[in-house]
C-alpha cells in the first residue's frame, strides 16, 4: 500500500526533487507577473460589477458618479503599488507586511498583520473559484448546477498543481493570465476605435432593460454612504498586491529590483483595464443590479429567479464584439480561466508566509518544510483545506463571500505602512548624507500618504461592509491570532522547559541508577528473548515481573521459573480485580517514589505478525501499559520483538517497501539494475 502511495503521489506532483535544485525553481519576470499578480489582474472580471451593483441601488442615474470612483480606485491602486516598491527593496527577505510590522511596530502588530493576511489568502482561493464558476457556469448548465462540486474540484486541481512546483505552476498558469490580459486590452481598444473614432453605435445585452431603483432619491450622507461602499467594492481590484512583497525570495536576482517592476507591470495593467472596462460599460449601457430577480425589468417585467445576470466584461465584450462572436468567446473563456487561476496568488503568498511564522514558533514547525517539489506542501494543503470549508459553508455564492473579502488585505496594508514610516524615521536618525537622507525622505512620503490613504479606506470598508458580512472576517482574524499566540506560548514553554540552565542540569538529567523490570506472563521464546535482552543492557538491578491474575497459572509459572534455574529475580503482583495495567503503573511509581534518581526500565516482549487482524490478538495489553506508562516521567519503554512466522510476509512487503523508501531512494528515482560481470555475476 504505501509503494502504491508513493507511486501514485509521484503521478500527480512529479518526481522529488533535490535541495540544492531550489535555484532551478526560481521566477523570471514574465513567469512572476502571472503567478503573483493574477489576483488583482483577474478582479476586472467582478470589481467593476461590484462599482455598478451598489450603485445601482439609487438607480442608473447614479452610475455617472462610477468614473470618480474608478478614479479613486487608481489613485489608490498607484499610491499602494509605489508604496509596496519601497517594501520589497528595504525587505526582501519575503516577510512582506509581517516582517515590516513585527521590526519596527512590534510582535503584537506582526501577528495581526499575519492573521489579516492568512484570513484574506483563503477568501482569495474562495472568491476567486466561486467568481471563475459562477462565469463558467452562464455558459455549461451542469457546472451552475453543480456549483460546489465544481469548486472543490477547481480547488483540488489547483492544490495539485501548486504541489507540482512554483515554476511548474507558473508556467501552466502564464498562457491563460496573459491570454486574458490580452483580450481585456484588446477589448478596450476595439471599443475606443469604436466609439471616438468610428462614432460606431454599441449596445450590451441589457442596455433597453430598466432598473428599479430601492432608492430613487438618497441625499446627503445616505448619498455619501452609498459611494463609499460602492468605492469599498471597487477596491477589490487591490487584492493580492501584496503577494509580491511575500514572494520576493521566489523571483531570480536581483529580487528586489525584479520584484519592484513585477509590481509596477501589475499596476499599470490593472488600472488599463479596470478603467477601460468602467468606461466601456457606461458608452454601452450596461445594466447591473444587486437583486437582478426584482430590480432588473425586461419591458417592464421584473427579470425573475430564472434570470442569470452577466457579468460587465461579458457585456461589454458582447457589445463590442458581438454576442457569440469568436472574440466574445475567447474572452469569456479566458475570463473563467483566469478567475480559477487568480487562487494561485494564494497558492504563493499562504505557505510561504506560513512558513514564516512556522520558523517563529507562531504556526506548527511542518509548515516550515519543503515538501518533494521544494514547495511548501503543508501550508498549500492547508489553504485548499480552509477555502474548501469555507466554499461548501456558503455554498460558492460569490456574491455573499466578496463582502467578506478586502478587509484582511487593508489591515495589512495600513499597518505595513505606519511601519514603513517607522523604518525610514530610524534609518534617518543615523544617516547624514544629504542624498541619500533625501531619498529616504522621499520615500517616507510615499509610504506615510499609503498609511493614511488605506488607512481611510479599511475605515470605509469596515463601516460599509462589516454588516454584510465582513464581520466574519473579523472573526477570523481573531480566531488567527488567538490560536498562533497559543501556539508561541506552547513553544516557549516547552523551550523553557528543556533548556539546560547550567552545568549543573546535566546532573538532574543523568540517572543515579538504571532498575529494569521485564514483563512475564508465562515462560516461552519471547520472555526469554527479552530476559537476555535486559542482562545484556548492564542495569543495576534486573527484575521480573508478572501479574497474578489466575492462581494455577502463577504458581505453574513460579514452578517452571525455578526448575529452569532463571537467575532473574521474579516478583508476582497480585490482582484481585483481574487488571494487569494497573498493578504495573502502581508498582513502577512506587519504585520512583522510593528512589526518585533511579530510571526504571521496562522491557515487553511484543509479537511480530503478519496480518492486520492478528494485532487485534496480541499485544493488546502491551499497547495499553505502553501509553499509560509514556506519561510516568523516569520511565523508559523498550519493546523487544519476536517474529511469528506469520509475519514472514510482511517482512516481503516491508522489504518492496525499503526498497522503495530508503533514504535518497524516493529523491534518485528507481535503482538501476546492478551489471553483470563476465563471470555472468551481478556487482
Amino acid at each position: 500500500m504505501s509503494r502504491l502511495t508513493d507511486e501514485a503521489k509521484r503521478i500527480l506532483i512529479g518526481r522529488a526533487l533535490r535541495s540544492d535544485r531550489l535555484g532551478e525553481t526560481l521566477l523570471p519576470k514574465r513567469i512572476a507577473l502571472p503567478v503573483f499578480a493574477s489576483d488583482p489582474l483577474s478582479s476586472v472580471a467582478y470589481a467593476p460589477g461590484e462599482v455598478l451593483m451598489v450603485l445601482a441601488v439609487a438607480g442608473f442615474g447614479a452610475y455617472h458618479f462610477s468614473p470618480w470612483i474608478a478614479l479613486a480606485v487608481v489613485v489608490l491602486m498607484f499610491t499602494v503599488v509605489a508604496s509596496y516598491r519601497q517594501n520589497v527593496r528595504a525587505y526582501p527577505s519575503g516577510g512582506g507586511d509581517y516582517e515590516v510590522a513585527t521590526t519596527n511596530i512590534g510582535p503584537r502588530a506582526g501577528l495581526t498583520v499575519a492573521s489579516a493576511l492568512l484570513v484574506d489568502y483563503v477568501l482569495t482561493v474562495a472568491v476567486s473559484v466561486s467568481a471563475g464558476i459562477d462565469n463558467l457556469g452562464s455558459a455549461i448548465p451542469f457546472v451552475a448546477e453543480h456549483k460546489v462540486l465544481m469548486a472543490l474540484a477547481v480547488i483540488v486541481l489547483l492544490t495539485l498543481m501548486n504541489l507540482r512546483g512554483v515554476k511548474e505552476s507558473g508556467t501552466f498558469f502564464a498562457i491563460p493570465t496573459y491570454a486574458f490580459v490580452v483580450g481585456v486590452l484588446a477589448t478596450v481598444a476595439v471599443g475606443i476605435v469604436r466609439a471616438a473614432v468610428l462614432d460606431s453605435e454599441m449596445s450590451a445585452p441589457t442596455a433597453s432593460y430598466q432598473i428599479v431603483a430601492e432608492h430613487s432619491d438618497l441625499t446627503g450622507f445616505a448619498l455619501v454612504f452609498l459611494l463609499l461602499r460602492s468605492f469599498s467594492s471597487g477596491c477589490a481590484a487591490l487584492t493580492g498586491v501584496e503577494a509580491i512583497s511575500n514572494g520576493v525570495p521566489a523571483f531570480r536576482k536581483p529580487k528586489s529590483e525584479n520584484a519592484a517592476t513585477t509590481l509596477a507591470l501589475m499596476g499599470g495593467l490593472a488600472v488599463v483595464m479596470f478603467c477601460g472596462i468602467i468606461g466601456l460599460a457606461l458608452a454601452t449601457n450596461v445594466k447591473m443590479a444587486e437583486h437582478p430577480a426584482t430590480e432588473i425589468l425586461i419591458n417592464g417585467v421584473p427579470a425573475g429567479a430564472d434570470y442569470h445576470q452577466d457579468p460587465v466584461i461579458a457585456q461589454v465584450s458582447a457589445a463590442v464584439f458581438g454576442n457569440g462572436s469568436i472574440p466574445f468567446v475567447f474572452l469569456a473563456a479566458c475570463t473563467a480561466l483566469v478567475l480559477f487561476l487568480a487562487a494561485n496568488t494564494a497558492y504563493n503568498g499562504f505557505p510561504v508566509l506560513g512558513s514564516i511564522l512556522a520558523q517563529d514558533r507562531y504556526l506548527p514547525r511542518q509548515l516550515h518544510t519543503r515538501g518533494d517539489r521544494l514547495a511548501f506542501s503543508n501550508g498549500i494543503v492547508l489553504l485548499a483545506v480552509f477555502a474548501g470549508i469555507l466554499v461548501y459553508a456558503y455554498r460558492a455564492d460569490s456574491t455573499r463571500l466578496i463582502q467578506l473579502y478586502i478587509v484582511g488585505v487593508f489591515v495589512s496594508f495600513t499597518i505595513s505602512q505606519i511601519g514603513m514610516v517607522r523604518h525610514w524615521n530610524r534609518l534617518l536618525r543615523g544617516t547624514k548624507d544629504t542624498g541619500e537622507r533625501r531619498r529616504m525622505m522621499r520615500s517616507r512620503a510615499i509610504n506615510a500618504f499609503g498609511a493614511f490613504f488605506t488607512g481611510l479606506v479599511l475605515a470605509v470598508v469596515l463601516v460599509t461592509k462589516f454588516t454584510h458580512g465582513a464581520y466574519v472576517a473579523v472573526l477570523g482574524m481573531a480566531v488567527f491570532y488567538a490560536v498562533m499566540s497559543a501556539i508561541r506560548r506552547h513553544y516557549d514553554l516547552v523551550a523553557a522547559e528543556i533548556a539546560i540552565a547550567d552545568e549543573r542540569d546535566d546532573d538532574v538529567v543523568r540517572p543515579a541508577r538504571v532498575h529494569t523490570i521485564v514483563l512475564v506472563s508465562k515462560i516461552h521464546k519471547p520472555t526469554l528473548r527479552a530476559l537476555n535482552y535486559a542482562k545484556l543492557m548492564r542495569s543495576d538491578t534486573v527484575e521480573a515481573l508478572s501479574i497474578g491474575v489466575d492462581p494455577a497459572e502463577t504458581r505453574e509459572l513460579q514452578r517452571e521459573w525455578m526448575e529452569r534455574g532463571i537467575d532473574v529475580p521474579l516478583k508476582v503482583l497480585d490482582s484481585p480485580y483481574r487488571e494487569i495495567t494497573r498493578p504495573v503503573i502502581e508498582y513502577v511509581k512506587g519504585l520512583r517514589k522510593q528512589s526518585p534518581r533511579e530510571l526504571v526500565s521496562v522491557v515487553i516482549p511484543e509479537y511480530v505478525v503478519g496480518k492486520w487482524w492478528e494485532n487485534l490478538l496480541h499485544n493488546q495489553s502491551a499497547l495499553r501499559l505502553k501509553g499509560r506508562l509514556l506519561f510516568t516521567p523516569g520511565v523508559v519503554l523498550t519493546s523487544v520483538p519476536y517474529q511469528l512466522r506469520s509475519s514472514e510476509a510482511a517482512k516481503v512487503r516491508a522489504r518492496r517497501r525499503a526498497e522503495w523508501t530508503a533514504p535518497g531512494s524516493v529523491r534518485r528515482g528507481p535503482a538501476a539494475p546492478a551489471k553483470k560481470d563476465r563471470g555472468g555475476t551481478r556487482e
